[in-house]
């Protein structure tokens, strides 16, 4: 067998060989922690989980605790990207808050759902800081006891990321999380899909809404498809148990997801889900423009209504 043979191609993203060699064709660039105060931790070593904590220069009082899931189809990206490093640093800077941005296993080498096990994961151990189990052995990072406000918990992502902030608040309202009080969630650009075309999606071209099907099969091969309650929040019967009381969420005009995302603000409001949801759309941006063009004029209002949304 060639060495070169694909077994799947889901390029721009990602490329398996029939081999088993993963060839990532971006995302996977690092960078160490640097400018505001932040510093690399491991939350377990079997499976990997780690994170890289944030804290502003100023910290006289207890500040907002921000939990980040970066993006990237769940299968490139990194918590220690250069780009969501980056973003993770102009928003702590300007929010005043503590954050804690989420290193998940990627598909497919750990297929889903991994990440959303990780994500899970990942919040126990920070309310572990707050509800009295940490073990003391345990390697400290006294940042979130010292300077984290457990009453004033929010969650954040993009695109994939976006889908487990609104899955990690779902479970906190079904289950609960001793120890922590979630606020809100910000979701952009959230990867959500479903059997059942909505909205302008019956007038894409066919190849995309295959890619993002095609997508979610190659990271979690042993799903029921596109109608998934991981992917399709609307098939999930905890839906309205989301355990917050606000929500904003972000979508771009030219986004192949954008009715997805629209289409989550309506059906969370008639879910019986008692709090207060804000969609809003920006014009002539495509996908995760704020990442890409972190200064341009859209993103500098995104990050303004965020910034205001997390105080």
């Amino acid at each position: 067998m060639s060495n070169e043979e694909v077994a799947y191609d889901l390029t721009p993203l990602i490329k398996v060989y029939k081999d088993g060699r993963v060839e990532r064709l971006q995302g996977t660039a690092t960078v160490p922690p640097s400018t505001v105060q932040s510093k690399d931790i491991v939350i377990s070593q079997q499976p990997p989980v780690s994170a890289r904590l944030y804290l502003p220069k100023s910290t006289e009082t207890k500040l907002p605790l921000l939990v980040y899931f970066h993006g990237g189809g769940f299968c490139i990206n990194s918590a220690f990207s250069p780009k969501y490093h980056n973003y993770l640093n102009s928003l702590v800077s300007e929010a005043k808050v503590v954050a804690v941005s989420v290193e998940y296993r990627l598909a497919p080498e750990n297929p889903l759902p991994a990440a959303y096990d990780d994500s899970w994961a990942a919040l126990k151990w920070v309310a572990s800081h707050f509800d009295g189990t940490r073990n003391v052995d345990e390697e400290d990072d006294d940042w979130l006891s010292s300077y984290a406000d457990s009453q004033r918990v929010f969650f954040s992502g993009d695109s994939c990321g976006a889908t487990l902030a609104h899955y990690m608040g779902v479970r906190i309202g079904s289950e609960g999380l001793v120890g922590v009080k979630l606020i809100g969630v910000v979701l952009v650009d959230p990867y959500f899909w479903g059997e059942e075309l909505i909205g302008g999606e019956i007038t894409l071209p066919a190849a995309e809404r295959e890619f993002i099907a095609a997508l979610w099969r190659f990271t979690y091969p042993s799903t029921i498809g596109s109608d998934d309650p991981l992917i399709n929040p609307q098939k999930d019967p905890k839906f309205g148990e989301l355990g917050c009381g606000k929500v904003l969420v972000f979508v771009a005009e030219l986004d192949v997801l954008k009715y997805r995302g629209l289409y989550y603000g309506e059906a969370l409001r008639k879910s019986g889900w008692n709090g207060v949801v804000e969609v809003i759309e920006t014009k002539g941006k495509d996908h995760n423009y704020h990442l890409s063009d972190p200064t341009c004029e859209n993103a500098v209002a995104m990050q303004k209504k965020i910034v205001s949304f997390l105080n």
